[in-house]
Formats: structure tokens, C-alpha cells, sequence
């Protein structure tokens, strides 16, 4: 309405509930202008939520994230654990020295306890209910303390990591994770570009917006070690062992010259909204399915990861000042009760900075970029990951409905046709032709043309090059 967004008719409203009637009553004793004045300072705080927007996000979102990184969080997060079996051992002990005292002051002989833990098991006489009772209160408690993270293993905002490559991100949330590789594309021929592209488009269309997307490109320095067991050609039992040694060679000799070390990887992650992990694995299943039927068409090679995997590329990410391997099993989490969390996270977290981060001793920052659909090109994605150095690239994919889509960009249409009128009137006012247009309003028509394609998600189509 008005060509105003829902939120900002809403803020509009208050700010007129609240302005115009402090207005008529301060008018009489304070005069025309100050009432004036004091009505448009109330008015402002509604208006600033109305307009203002940074890096895709509100100003009360952008107002909440500064309260919480400046107030409510610590700035350096330490690695902290939390391990189940201790506050157990706490609770035995205390539970015992609270025995003991009540036997001394009756007189009477204290009785040995017996209970002990050992790799994550209870021995002796088993919890009574009120023990159990008070575990399951602290646990409630850690749970509500770790929204509010204080340590570097709270910093990792995900709840559960299932061997099967499942990540229960919150409540509702469960994702899954893909490796593809590359494709020449920058190499192929133009007819062979525009198949490969048709291609990617019908790729991203497939996802709806009940499924979350993010692709994340990771350049990273390894170890010459790591780098060397990256290319190496195992042996098979055939005549083309030699060949394979040759190549094998080649490769070797062409790290000691000078190779910059850097692996290149990427993945899809994807994810939905589901009750429970049962109900989310099947969906997740049948998602897989068709993302690794879709990247063959395109002749890409994938690999889903299970979850030892999905850790060890955090692990990887996180501790990157070290080049530390990642030792974990899963079987480790019930031996000595912390999570899978401990074992990837870094030895710190420092947000001190305004706009730079540490984590452990390597220093990053990240920058928001929002790209318009007809600034995009093919070489973009390429450009950056030609960087010689650590980078993670990111892209966050809304899929937008089709029907909201649509009725986004008729309207857009309206407006420029409204647009085209009044400025055809002001030409005919003037004495000029009424099919001359301004240069800007000609450059909108063409931009907004550009989109129509494009109006289902495709706008943000980026080739794997």
C-alpha cells in the first residue's frame, strides 16, 4: 500500500500514534514549533526502525546482535569444558559430605561410600531419585547457560553430531553436507558454458523454501604431509602401475617447486525443519538423493560426508594455526563424557575488535557482500578463490516462492509503469516527445526486464568453475 512494505506502513502508524497526539496537546502551552519539534523526536526512533537496514537485516536485529557481543557475551571465550561424568562425580561427592556430616552429628559411625566413576559408568549402589533428580536439573541449567556462550565449545552453535552426517543444528533444524569437485568450464566451449549453466539454474530450482542452502568454498593451508597423501596415487593390481608412479613423480616434483600448499574445497549444505531426527532423516535422504543425481548430470563428482568427516572439516577450520590431526571417535564421546564439540573446538574465541576476530592465534575478519543479479559473472566465484591465502567463501541461498516471486515483480512493473506516465506527462507539459524517457528511469526498466528470468531463485546462479 502506498508502495510502502508491510513493516514500514506498521512503523509509519506508531509513529504517527504516538506523534500526533503529543502534538495537539503540547500546541497549547509550548506553541506551534516546539510541539512541532517534540513531536518529530518522538516520531524518529519509529521511522529509523522503518528505513534502516545493514547487510540484509533490520535495525532491531542489528541493535540485538550489539547488545548481545558487547553486554551479553564474553568477548574471549576460552576452551571450557563441561564434562557430564564430572558433574555426576560432583554430585556423588557432594551428596556423600552431606552424609557424613548428618552421621557425625547423630553419633553415629560413618559408612564407607562406595561409588565411584570410571570411563563414564557409575559403580556401587545406584543414584536414588533425588540424585538423578538434581542431575537432570543441572543439565537444564548448562542447557539455559549455554545460549548465552562463555566458552569456545558454547561459540559452536550446533547441538548434536550423529554418525551418519546428521547435524542437529537447534530444536527443529537438522542438515546434511555434500564435497563436489570441479569441472572445467572456464575451458569449455561457449555452447558447452550455456548447457553447463542451464544446467546449475534447473540445479538451484530444484530447492523449495521449506530446504536450507549454503554453498562454502574453503581454501586452506595443509601440511606438506597432508598435501602429499592428497596426491598420492595408491598401487592397484594392473600394468599401469608405472604410469601411475610417473604421474605420481610429476606431481611430487611440482610441490617442491613451489607449490603454495593451499586445498581447495567444496560443499553444499542443506537443511530443514523436522520434529524429530527420525522424521528429518528420511527427507534428508531422499534431498541427498536428488542433489547427487542433479550434480551428475552435470558431471560433477560428489561424496556425501558422514559425521566424523563434517568435524574434521571444522576441526580443520578452527584450528588452523596448529595443523593439529583430528583425533576423535565416536565411541570416545561415551567414554569420557564431553562432546564432539571439545574435540574440534579452538584453544579461544576473542572478539575484541570491532571488525577482526581470533581464533586460537590466527587473526580473520568477514565481510557481507550483496550482489545484485546483473552484476554477476561467471569469473566471480573464480576471482576469489584464486586468492593465495585462507578464505572461506559462503553463499546463503533464500529460495523465494514462485507465486511471491511473481506478484514481487508485477508489482515493481506497476511502479515503473506509473513512473513511465508521470514522466511522458511532464514530457508532453514541456513540449518534447512523450516516448523520450530519462536515462535512470530507462536503466530501471532495463534492470527490472533483467530479472523476470530470473524470478524463482535463479538469480543467484553462480557456474562451479
Amino acid at each position: 500500500m502506498f508502495n510502502l512494505t508491510k513493516r514500514q506502513l506498521i512503523c509509519f502508524a506508531l509513529a504517527a500514534a504516538a506523534g500526533v497526539p503529543v502534538y495537539f496537546l503540547a500546541k497549547p502551552g509550548l506553541g506551534i514549533t516546539t510541539a512541532a519539534m517534540l513531536m518529530v523526536v518522538i516520531m524518529l526512533p519509529f521511522i529509523f526502525f522503518a528505513l534502516y537496514e545493514k547487510d540484509g537485516q533490520p535495525a532491531e536485529k542489528i541493535l540485538s546482535h550489539v547488545v548481545k557481543s558487547m553486554f551479553l557475551r564474553d568477548r574471549v571465550r576460552p576452551y571450557r569444558t563441561n564434562n557430564l561424568y564430572a558433574a555426576i562425580q560432583r554430585e556423588i561427592k557432594e551428596k556423600e559430605e552431606l552424609q557424613l556430616e548428618q552421621q557425625k552429628s547423630q553419633g553415629k559411625r560413618p559408612k564407607p561410600q562406595q561409588k565411584s566413576i570410571r570411563d563414564g559408568k557409575v559403580y556401587g549402589d545406584a543414584l536414588s531419585a533425588q540424585e538423578k533428580k538434581k542431575i537432570v536439573m543441572q543439565k537444564k541449567k548448562d542447557k539455559k547457560a549455554k545460549k548465552i556462550a562463555k566458552s569456545a565449545q558454547q561459540t559452536i552453535p550446533y547441538i548434536e553430531m550423529c554418525k551418519d552426517g546428521i547435524c542437529k543444528v537447534n530444536s527443529r533444524l537438522y542438515t546434511k553436507t555434500i564435497r563436489f569437485h570441479d569441472i572445467n568450464y572456464q575451458l569449455a566451449q561457449n555452447e558447452d558454458k550455456t548447457a553447463i549453466f542451464e544446467n546449475w539454474c534447473d540445479f538451484l530450482n530444484y530447492f523449495d523454501s521449506s530446504i536450507f542452502v549454503q554453498f562454502s568454498f574453503i581454501n586452506q593451508r595443509t601440511s606438506i604431509s597432508e598435501f602429499k597423501k592428497a596426491i598420492h596415487i595408491p598401487e592397484q593390481d594392473d600394468e599401469f602401475n608405472d604410469i601411475r608412479k610417473e604421474y605420481s613423480d610429476m606431481l611430487q616434483n611440482q610441490l617442491l617447486k613451489g607449490n603454495n600448499g593451499l586445498l581447495k574445497r567444496k560443499y553444499i549444505t542443506f537443511g530443514i525443519e523436522a520434529e524429530d531426527l527420525r522424521t528429518a532423516k528420511s527427507k534428508l535422504e531422499r534431498i541427498e538423493a536428488d542433489i547427487l543425481n542433479n550434480f551428475k548430470t552435470l558431471g560433477v563428482k560428489t561424496e556425501a560426508l558422514s559425521g566424523y568427516e563434517r568435524l574434521k572439516v571444522l576441526h580443520d577450520v578452527f584450528n588452523m594455526d596448529s595443523n593439529e590431526p583430528f583425533r576423535f571417535s565416536f565411541d570416545m564421546v561415551a567414554r569420557t563424557g564431553l562432546s564432539s564439540k571439545d574435540f574440534i573446538a579452538p584453544t579461544s574465541f576473542d572478539f575484541r575488535e570491532g571488525k577482526c576476530f581470533k581464533m586460537g592465534k590466527t587473526i580473520g575478519a568477514v565481510s557481507f557482500l550483496q550482489i545484485l543479479a546483473p552484476e554477476l559473472n561467471d569469473r566471480m566465484l573464480a576471482d576469489f578463490l584464486d586468492m593465495d591465502s585462507n578464505i572461506t567463501v559462503n553463499f546463503h541461498i533464500r529460495t523465494i516462492d514462485q507465486a511471491k516471486a511473481i506478484k514481487s515483480i508485477k508489482m515493481k512493473i506497476t511502479d515503473l509503469d506509473k513512473m513511465k506516465i508521470e514522466e511522458q506527462k511532464k514530457a508532453v507539459r514541456s513540449g518534447y516527445d512523450m516516448d523520450i524517457l530519462p536515462s535512470d528511469l530507462s536503466m530501471w526498466v532495463a534492470i527490472i526486464y533483467s530479472y523476470l528470468p530470473l524470478s524463482h531463485s535463479s538469480a543467484n546462479c553462480l557456474p562451479i568453475s
